[in-house]
């Protein structure tokens, strides 16, 4: 064999060679990118409450799908801090997950209140028939895209209920009392319509202000009061019923676009799995909570019928009169009540 030609040999042998070891590299390279575990801390303003049975259901999904490669950490009662600091983790990348009702997203997109619309639901089971069509699903979720936020789960948790320091057993009761609200403006109006002082508050400084006097009563669910033990502040819950409380699932853009492919439809798929799953073990919560409280020393109060119904006719307008001010809002707003008609 010519030197030429031995020379070429060994050259083609080095390439294949070369070829060999640049694709192993490259196998080894992309296995260990896969292998990377990415961490998904969830926050939760609540305790005891619907956000952690929808985190016990999902994140077995998850880690389980994602064979470890998602490792969930949940951190509830506001350890992340209050919601509003929670958002803007969310936007900027420094948590992963919170769970909280939408409208306290309103100062990225007010659209995200109009499940707070009063009158929405006849029932809990109700909500959940709305929160399963997929245009409600898509709209809700859809919201906040341009400002760092994926939405990947929506669920009804329960009905709003008052917490007070003196018990509210009329309508008449709540004239001129300072109730906490959420910063939604659908709820702002609807207990402004009502004659009371209606103050927007995070959840987490709901009980020092009833402790403090700097509020007489509050809107949230029978689960929070239950669960944080409001009864050392204010024993007297009215159920009103008005307005439902919907919990959305938010993941950070950032995050969640630097997942793998897989990752991010695990994340999403098993979202949706859970979204639907957590109704039964949230309708069972509720109902434990209204007997814990009484058992507790608190108090359930329902109003005469006769002035539910007027308290109904009063907020029957409300969410109408906000939503037309604004195309957008307003949009969305007949997507909602729209369904809802349709599920009644």
């Amino acid at each position: 064999m010519g030197l030429a030609k031995r020379n070429n040999n060994r050259a083609l042998a080095l390439l294949a060679a070369g070829a060999v070891v640049l694709a192993s590299a490259l196998m080894f390279g992309t296995a260990r990118a896969d292998d990377k575990t990415y961490v998904m801390k969830i926050g939760t303003p609540t305790v005891n409450d619907t956000p952690e049975a929808f985190v016990q259901l999902f994140a077995p999904m998850v880690e389980k799908d994602s064979g470890g490669r998602i490792k969930i950490e949940l951190y509830s009662a506001s350890k992340l801090g209050p919601m509003a600091r929670e958002i803007e983790g969310l936007q900027f990348g420094s948590i992963e997950c919170a769970i909280m009702p939408p409208e306290f997203y309103v100062g990225v997109d007010e659209r995200f209140e109009v499940l707070a619309a009063p009158g929405l639901l006849d029932s809990r089971a109700h909500g959940e028939r709305l929160a399963a069509q997929p245009e409600v699903v898509k709209t809700i979720l859809s919201l906040g895209a341009d400002k760092g936020l994926h939405g990947i789960g929506l669920f009804i948790a329960l009905p709003s209920a008052l917490i007070a320091k003196t018990p509210i057993r009329h309508l008449a009761d709540l004239n001129g009392k300072k109730i906490r609200v959420t910063a939604s403006k659908l709820q702002l109006e609807a207990f402004g319509r009502l004659g009371a002082s209606p103050v927007a508050m995070s959840t987490g400084d709901v009980l020092p202000a009833l402790q403090q006097g700097t509020i007489d009563g509050s809107v949230s669910g029978i689960t929070v009061f239950n669960a944080m033990h409001f009864q050392d502040a204010a024993k007297y819950v009215t159920e009103i019923n008005q307005p439902a409380i919907f919990l959305v699932v938010e993941v950070s853009k950032r995050w969640f676009e630097a997942l793998p492919k897989d990752l991010q439809d695990i994340v999403e798929r098993d979202a949706a799995a859970a979204s639907i799953a957590v109704n039964a073990p949230s309708a069972a919560l509720y109902e434990r909570a209204r007997k814990s409280w009484t058992d507790n020393g608190g108090e359930l109060i329902s109003f005469p019928a006769d002035e539910q119904a007027a308290m109904m006719k009063t907020l029957a307008g409300v969410g109408e009169d906000v939503a037309k001010t604004k195309p957008q809002l307003y949009e969305a707003f007949k997507v909602v009540t729209d369904a809802a008609k349709r599920t009644r």
